[in-house]
């Protein structure tokens, strides 16, 4: 009898671990509240058609947002096309202020993303840029010497498109609730409260991104 009971035992043995694997736990559903905050009348900061926002609000002067960038960098390659991760340096004021500007006139010329990770490098890394009352000389010869041509650099520092997006960064900052960086916004409308790292994070982000994705 137990000869012809171990067949069929070893046979349902043999089972279990993929009948577990098939149907793994439901994800904890997301709390408003505790993993987000709805944005009232929250729009991306930058739109794009057909693409779905992440922005990052961050600051060069902050070390957490430095701490992240790498992870950052990486989850960046793995979004689908209809995702958009867009860096929105805060403007809180102080010495804040000198690197968003930074932020922007880099992106006007078109030098933002090579130069990126080298202006974090510079400020908690080896020391060559001042986190405080940083000049506008001291971070055009910075990018001068990432290749940026130093004199066009500091026309666009001190110029007025830099103004207006320096504005329009510091209004959308305030409108979405952001008090800290790094700071997660799911095209305009969630702000990413929730998580105990910045995977986390990043997990919480792309199941919102999931959700707006739903709704198209």
């Amino acid at each position: 009898m137990v000869s012809r009971l171990l067949p069929v035992l070893i046979t349902l043995v043999a089972l279990l671990p993929a009948a577990t694997l098939a149907a793994p736990p439901a994800p904890t559903p997301l709390v408003e509240g505790r993993d987000y905050e709805v944005i009232p009348d929250g729009k991306p900061f930058a739109p794009a058609k057909g693409r779905i926002e992440v922005a990052e609000v961050f600051g060069y002067t902050c070390i957490h947002c430095a701490h992240l960038e790498p992870i950052l960098a990486t989850w960046k390659k793995t979004l689908p096309r209809d995702v958009k991760l867009t860096p929105v340096p805060a403007a809180f004021g102080g010495y804040w202020i000198p690197y968003a500007r930074a932020f922007f006139a880099a992106q006007q010329l078109g030098v933002q993303e090579r130069t990126h990770q080298a202006v974090f490098d510079a400020l908690h890394a080896t020391g060559s840029l001042p986190i405080q009352n940083a000049s506008a000389d001291e971070i055009a010869s910075f990018y001068a010497s990432q290749g940026v041509d130093r004199a066009k650099f500091m026309a666009a520092l001190r110029g007025p498109e830099v103004d207006a997006q320096l504005a329009k960064a510091r209004d959308w900052v305030a409108a979405a609730g952001v008090e800290g960086t790094p700071t997660l916004i799911v095209n305009g409308k969630y702000r990413v409260t929730g998580g105990g790292n910045y995977s986390d994070r990043l997990a919480i982000a792309e199941r919102l991104v999931a959700r707006e994705r739903g709704r198209k």
